[in-house]
């Protein structure tokens, strides 16, 4: 599959379900993981192709975030979201390699790893799909209700 002539293709907001949003069907990050969950992410010569690797850990990590699995805490930052994602990819990546019997040639797992990052900058960069995310997990506003303080403290009452 030949990655270099594509590009980055997203469609309009709110005309898909969530993963289309972010990584359309002709995204880099769609089209790899639908390759390595077809044919794996080893290379015909052997080894492990760090392309189809990191563009699907990409997709992985931002799967796994929008199912808010294993999300304990909520990011409240781009840089914070930013770093959840990348967490979840490293993840995609480690357990990619554990069940592959091939190997990286020198320098492929960074260039992995950097290529994971890169795509997950730039989705999240496109349009408004940080402050998306951000809005998906974000802690519910419990200001609705009057806000009743301890007398002489600025500690909340118990409920």
């Amino acid at each position: 599959m030949d990655f270099a002539a594509h590009t980055r293709v997203h469609p309009p907001f709110g005309a898909f379900p969530t993963m289309e949003r972010l990584c359309g069907e002709d995204s880099l990050e769609k089209r790899a993981h639908l390759r390595a969950m077809e044919d794996g992410i080893e290379e015909e010569h052997g080894g492990i192709d760090e392309r189809i690797l990191g563009y699907t850990a990409a997709y992985s990590g931002f799967e796994r975030y929008l199912s808010g699995q294993n999300l304990f805490i909520l990011p409240r930052t781009r840089s914070q979201l930013e770093s959840t994602i990348r967490r979840y990819s490293t993840d995609a990546v480690h357990n990619a390699i554990s069940k592959s019997r091939s190997t990286f040639s020198p320098g492929g797992y960074s260039r992995c790893m950097n290529l994971a990052a890169d795509s997950i900058r730039a989705v999240l960069d496109t349009a408004d799909n940080a402050a998306y995310l951000l809005a998906l997990h974000s802690p519910q506003d419990t200001t609705a209700e009057p806000n009743h303080r301890m007398p002489g403290t600025n500690h909340e009452a118990p409920s």
